[in-house]
């Protein structure tokens, strides 16, 4: 029996069904599917349309694709987030979607350029944003098309990235000294005293107030001291190993929440009793955040390279932690001195440094 030679461009798209489609491209490379029927209908209308195209004609207008409006592929991009982002992230562009929503709402997505954008956001930071946030909004629409672009739904470049990036200022770093965790402790101690392993536990790991309230016991690894965190804020798995003190919290906590699933217990953060013992202690601009701040900034100024601690905060990239490399004078001095020249032309020990008398 002779084996029918497919035809170019067309398809039954349920085999034996007796109902034959057929796909093309026209001049601008845009795929088509149309429903014809019988396979020499498909075919008929196959030459019409390849003939059509060649010709330089329009479409039939049923044939022409709807502007795609912006609350479309808004749309697009939270399922994405949704899936792709942890509940926290998802729950942050879900309330920054609102506004933008409310900014292009009915506007046809294609025709909304990065002078539109930036209106926006130039007046975000009149009323007194943070750069910060209009960066997030940036990076949020700038998500937004690409999506649209790769999915199809979109044919033009993408606005947002030609939206100039904010510089934010990350320079302050408040960070715990000595005396102050003394302080911190004692008052933490004296108004609720059980929570302080929570404590511990954050500024000996360096997690996120997300990543710890989240953590289960069955991301612990008690005998080989690793905590898993699954899944950290930039969607990937990070592993940290536990010092001694780290372990004891740990230890404390599961006498106290072992029944939970939860290590800290299931609660939702410790806003409760931080605030009211960083208040009584006087600790200026000190946030739960600022523990994680001291974690990077203590293993900076005992002499652990950028790499390692970039690692251990789940940087994405060395320029978040880059804002501690200052903490280390005396690892970069030792750099330097290395240059010092000898008779040989070769490094040395570094040279006594002269006292200069004004």
């Amino acid at each position: 029996m002779k084996q029918e030679t497919k035809q170019r461009g067309i398809f039954e798209k349920t085999p034996g069904s007796g109902i034959w489609w057929i796909h093309w491209h026209d001049a601008q490379s845009r795929r088509h599917r149309e429903k014809a029927g019988a396979k020499s209908a498909a075919i008929a209308l196959y030459r019409k349309r390849k003939t059509e195209v060649l010709e330089g004609r329009k479409l039939p207008e049923k044939l022409r694709r709807p502007p795609v409006l912006f609350d479309e592929i808004a749309q697009d991009v939270l399922e994405h987030s949704k899936v792709h982002k942890v509940s926290r992230a998802y729950a942050g562009d879900c309330c920054m979607m609102k506004f933008v929503r409310d900014w292009f709402r009915g506007r046809v997505a294609g025709e909304i350029r990065a002078q539109d954008i930036e209106a926006r956001l130039s007046n975000l930071q009149t009323n007194g944003r943070a750069p910060a946030t209009l960066n997030r909004y940036r990076a949020l629409l700038s998500l937004t098309y690409s999506l649209a672009i790769r999915n199809g739904k979109l044919h033009s470049e993408n606005p947002a990235r030609l939206v100039l990036h904010r510089r934010e200022d990350n320079a302050r770093l408040r960070f715990l000294s000595t005396d102050e965790e003394r302080l911190l402790r004692t008052k933490i101690r004296e108004l609720r005293p059980g929570p302080e392993p929570e404590f511990d536990l954050a500024l000996y790991t360096g997690m996120r107030l997300s990543e710890q309230y989240r953590l289960r016991w069955e991301d612990l690894d008690f005998e080989r001291r690793i905590l898993t965190i699954p899944r950290s804020k930039n969607g990937a798995m990070r592993h940290l190993p536990l010092n001694a003190s780290a372990m004891n919290a740990l230890v404390e906590l599961r006498a106290r929440n072992g029944h939970s699933e939860f290590v800290c217990g299931g609660i939702r953060g410790p806003r409760y009793w931080f605030e009211p013992a960083v208040a009584a202690a006087a600790l200026k601009g000190f946030t739960w955040h600022c523990l994680r701040h001291t974690f990077a900034s203590r293993l900076v100024m005992a002499g652990v390279d950028i790499r390692t601690v970039a690692e251990l905060m789940g940087h994405k990239t060395l320029t978040m932690t880059m804002r501690y490399a200052h903490l280390a004078p005396d690892h970069q001095r030792a750099a330097v001195d290395r240059l010092e020249p000898t008779a040989t032309g070769t490094a040395t020990e570094p040279k006594p440094v002269i006292a200069y008398v004004q």
